[in-house]
């Protein structure tokens, strides 16, 4: 074997070494199933312009992606059962599930799913997406902000997100006692996502 021979040889054992020795670059986009038990969606309405009563969704579900290299490949798709609607008082709740409010035998699911996600500073987030109630989809967008990240008692990976915003709920076609029940609904989303 000639020493030019022996030269490429060495060489290509050197290169694929330190090829190998680089770290992998991995797809920077993490996906996350909700945990419903740890996600909220919390409302208020005022009451006759009086004041504020609350309720919630209990268990809201869906999935998140996040690329923290490219937040522009980041997404979010969650959705509440509007049987699941909780004010504390079960006759209320009996009749927002009723068809003068969330129809809920017709429309069971109300989703929100983002069409673009832009970064505006280290954790807070413009996500642009679609709302759908009561069969009816509008455009929404809202600053959301990460929360915070770590693993749990069993070392999985969790991140969470936090947002809130207002609608208006006849662009719905939910108008029954406007006069009564405010127009506006507050609504604060906190998402904690495990990492699959």
């Amino acid at each position: 074997m000639n020493a030019r021979r022996r030269l490429k040889i060495f060489l290509s054992i050197w290169l694929f070494g330190l090829l190998a020795a680089l770290p992998v670059s991995a797809d920077a986009a993490e996906i996350y199933s909700l945990d419903p038990v740890h996600s909220s969606v919390v409302f208020r309405v005022k009451h006759l312009g009086v004041a504020y009563v609350y309720g919630r969704f209990n268990g809201p579900t869906g999935s998140f992606v996040f690329d923290e290299a490219s937040p522009d490949k980041s997404a979010i798709d969650v959705r509440v059962n509007a049987e699941d609607v909780d004010t504390a008082v079960e006759k209320r709740d009996e009749h927002l599930r009723s068809p003068d409010f969330f129809n809920s035998g017709e429309y069971r699911f109300i989703s929100f799913k983002s069409t673009s996600v832009k970064k505006l500073d280290n954790a807070t987030y413009e996500v642009s997406g679609s709302l759908t109630l009561l069969g009816t989809s509008r455009p929404l967008m809202v600053t959301a902000k990460e929360t915070g990240s770590g693993n749990d008692q069993g070392g999985n990976f969790r991140r969470g997100f936090e947002t809130s915003f207002r609608i208006e709920r006849s662009e719905f076609g939910m108008d029954y006692m406007i006069n009564t029940v405010g127009d506006e609904v507050e609504v604060t989303v906190s998402v904690e996502g495990i990492r699959q």
